[in-house]
């Protein structure tokens, strides 16, 4: 019998693992979003969008930096972190697995606030912006997977 939960165990590790590891690859994809933007805003150049019109207004406007810091740049730093915490958590680092929902939760409440002002306030979206709310929507979903992991075996 104990080889049986220690089996389980294992594969509830092993899944956990490759959780972290995708949450790792899908924060890639954010930084490399925000690294763009943030060169784009810093060097002066205006973003053209390929898909939709409204990259220039949207990043143009009062709401792209945060008393002066592009706010692409906080997102890199924020996307780095969720980088940095999975792969420790893929290690074993129960420290890193239990900040790491926490981060990805402000994200989650930042991207809402910030998809509710390109909707209602500017009324242009930025498909660069889509990209970074579509990124973190898929962190939060894999968190959830986490936890519920996390939950389902009490590791």
């Amino acid at each position: 019998m104990s080889t049986e939960v220690s089996a389980t165990a294992r594969s509830g590790n092993r899944r956990l693992v490759i959780l972290f590891a995708l949450a790792a690859l899908v924060s890639l994809i954010g930084l490399a979003d925000a690294l763009y933007l943030t060169s784009e805003h810093l060097s002066g150049r205006s973003v053209r969008c390929t898909l939709i019109s409204g990259c220039s207004e949207v990043l143009s406007s009062p709401y792209a930096s945060v008393r002066g810091i592009p706010l692409a740049a906080i997102g890199a730093v924020a996307y780095f972190a969720v980088f940095s915490l999975a792969i420790l958590a893929a290690f074993g680092y129960r420290l890193a697995a239990a900040v790491l929902p926490l981060l990805v939760a402000v994200m989650f409440v930042t991207t809402l606030w910030l998809l509710y002002l390109q909707a209602f306030v500017i009324r242009q979206f930025c498909e660069f912006c889509l990209l970074s709310a579509a990124v973190t929507f898929a962190l939060t979903m894999i968190v959830i997977l986490i936890r519920w992991q996390i939950n389902k075996f009490r590791i």
